[in-house]
């Protein structure tokens, strides 16, 4: 494993293992958006913890720079779509500030993991 790959693959298993916790408890992410734990909310979160479960797990096994990036892709993509929809979500209620902060900051500290993939690539490193 590269060193430059070594941040985003952090932040994968931090994805994964927060995806599994959630899809085994959604509590996790309902309390603290307070949306909700009826069957539908409960069904949507264990959706994400699931979806962030394999996510994360492709940032860390991902095979070579470029299969990482496109990981780390997804992975930004994924969270800036769930700032969008929670941001709306909770319009007008206390916890859409800290729920879209939360969101959109781990989506640019993911984007900001792919940098040094980003200049391996340039030189020339397809490993």
């Amino acid at each position: 494993m590269r060193t430059t790959s070594l941040p985003a693959r952090i932040l994968g298993a931090l994805t994964a293992t927060y995806g599994v916790a959630v899809a085994a408890e959604p509590a996790l992410l309902l309390r603290p958006t307070r949306l909700g734990e009826d069957r539908a909310h409960l069904i949507l979160a264990r959706l994400v913890g699931l979806r962030d479960t394999v996510s994360g797990l492709t940032m860390v096994v991902a095979p070579s720079p470029s299969a990482l990036r496109v990981a780390v892709a997804v992975r930004v993509t994924s969270d800036l779509c769930d700032t969008v929809v929670l941001g709306v979500a909770l319009r007008g209620r206390p916890q859409r500030s800290k729920t879209v902060a939360v969101t959109a900051g781990w989506a640019l500290l993911c984007a900001a993991s792919a940098w040094p993939l980003r200049s391996s690539t340039a030189r020339g490193d397809r490993r």
